[in-house]
């Protein structure tokens, strides 16, 4: 299924379309109709207060109702969903719960396009969003709600769903805003299709020519280091990790430039394209979900081509550190050291913290290109989500000011996010007998820690960097919410697009 955008001026009551979204608010004297909606109530004889009254309607936040249109407008059906109390001084709507609103009612209607096309039970086809839509803000937060929540994966189906062609009402002052929020979700969705992608069809090489594809209909510069490449020129990262499989490992490296730049931001994404733990084998349920061990190379990827397409004046490096995590016959094994690019050596404890040793090489690489923030992206630990839960990343970095100010930009572009600590007594743990560190920690405890103290031994000297643990955002194990689907969810793409706009202002430390 395939969800098309464009937009109206046309008033909500006169809007030509299978289905109607209205939002619905919190109003002192019960649920009302939010504004965007107008002429609505009028149109169906005034009648929406006893509707919402009548089937229990509240108003809060992502509550959704289905009124009939009664042939009194072009549309079959009205779906009212809830934003919950309005603004208290009549201003703008806040953002994330526009995107929320808008992802809701469209996740509802794209269940219901999976069925068969029946016109007024959840089969539509044209859907008008008047949810409010008068400030750019508001546009590009409904739109950006609105195709997340539209988001449906049906490579693997074997039946087609009913597209969906939603209009989003809006003033025409506003469509560049609109214009950004169809390029962040196609980002977004980007990284869900590659993330839901079975391991079998997505290798290193495929997501390879997968970034190769994407950036090149961007004006994107793109290389590409094969297994001998990687070998010649000292990834041993890269290289132990992927030694164990078949399908070989690969480094991307993507560059975006802007002639009006003057700073660069570089992004490093763990590609583990399926992680099975190598020898230090995983359980069989922990591998189940392991196809979205690639997710921060994807969300760099996608990243940066929306920063692209978007024309933000910085510069973009993205490194895409691509690895199969196997445990084949030539598997690296406990106690193997390896060189990591720039000559640091470790000894490989655990093969099952190989994120980590493939993510070194490229930040260890990343000196080169001179960056004022490094940002690496990665499905780090499971210990990121037994302390913050499934919905919010861990952010790190070489200071408390850096993390949490990347914390604090998450969060403003809709991405759950907490700085965390790096505690200097918990280093001592990566010491090794016999090379430069160890990839783990004898001590257990502070998992998602010691993680981010071992990528800091291969930061640039002198580079403000941010380490995001999206372990737990990143893929869906539970039910839908909001715009949010089962499955990949394409985390830390909207964060890694403010962070870029943020750099280019000069608003981030380093910056």
């Amino acid at each position: 299924m395939t969800v098309s955008l464009s937009t109206s001026e046309s008033a909500p009551a006169n809007a030509e379309a299978d289905v109607l979204v209205i939002g619905v608010i919190q109003a002192p004297d019960g649920p009302s109709a939010a504004p965007g909606a107008e002429g609505v109530d009028d149109a169906i004889g005034g009648t929406l207060a006893d509707a919402f009254t009548a089937l229990g309607a509240t108003g809060e936040l992502e509550e959704l109702s289905k009124i009939p249109g009664g042939g009194k407008l072009p549309a079959a059906l009205i779906l009212a969903v809830g934003l919950g109390a309005p603004p208290a001084d009549g201003g703008p709507f806040d953002a994330e719960k526009l995107r929320r609103a808008a992802g809701t009612a469209l996740r509802d209607l794209a269940a219901g396009a999976k069925k068969p096309p029946v016109r007024d039970a959840g089969g539509a086809k044209t859907v008008a969003v008047a949810l409010p839509a008068r400030t750019a803000d508001e546009a590009e937060a409904v739109t950006t709600g609105a195709l997340l929540g539209g988001y449906s994966f049906r490579r693997y189906r074997s039946g087609p769903a009913r597209d969906l062609e939603v209009t989003v009402l809006t003033g025409d002052g506003n469509a560049a805003a609109v214009k950004r929020g169809e390029v962040i979700a196609g980002a977004v969705n980007l990284v869900r299709d590659l993330v839901n992608t079975a391991p079998r069809d997505l290798s290193p090489e495929t997501l390879a020519e997968e970034a190769v594809h994407v950036a090149s209909d961007r004006g994107i510069a793109v290389e590409v280091l094969d297994e001998n490449e990687l070998r010649a020129d000292g990834y041993g990262g890269l290289t132990g990790v992927g030694q164990g499989s078949t399908r070989p490992p690969r480094l991307v490296r993507l560059s975006y430039t802007h002639p009006e730049a003057a700073k660069t931001v570089a992004f490093v994404g763990k590609g583990i394209t399926f992680d099975s733990g190598g020898l230090s084998l995983k359980p069989p349920k922990s591998m189940e979900t392991m196809k979205s061990d690639m997710g921060g190379a994807a969300a760099t990827l996608a990243a940066t081509a929306a920063i692209a397409e978007l024309g933000l004046p910085v510069n973009v490096v993205g490194y895409m550190c691509l690895a199969e995590n196997m445990p084949g016959g030539a598997a690296q094994r406990p106690s193997d050291i390896i060189t990591i690019y720039g000559g640091k050596t470790v000894e490989v404890l655990n093969t099952d913290a190989e994120g980590r040793l493939v993510m070194a090489d490229a930040l260890a690489r990343s000196g080169a290109d001179n960056p004022d923030l490094v940002v690496d992206i990665a499905t780090l630990t499971g210990a990121a989500s037994v302390a913050l839960g499934r919905r919010t990343a861990g952010v790190m970095g070489s200071s408390e000011a850096v993390a949490s100010e990347v914390a604090a930009v998450m969060r403003e572009a809709g991405e759950p996010a907490w700085a965390m600590p790096l505690p200097e007594e918990l280093r001592k743990g990566l010491d090794s007998t016999v090379a430069d560190l160890a990839n783990v920690s004898g001590d257990r405890n502070g998992g998602m820690l010691v993680a981010g103290l071992f990528l800091r031994e291969f930061v640039p000297d002198g580079v403000a960097w941010a380490h995001l643990d999206i372990a737990g955002p990143a893929f869906n194990e539970t039910s839908p919410y909001g715009y949010t689907p089962k499955g990949g969810t394409g985390a830390a793409v909207r964060a890694l697009v403010a962070i870029a706009a943020e750099t280019a202002a000069g608003r981030l430390p380093g910056a």
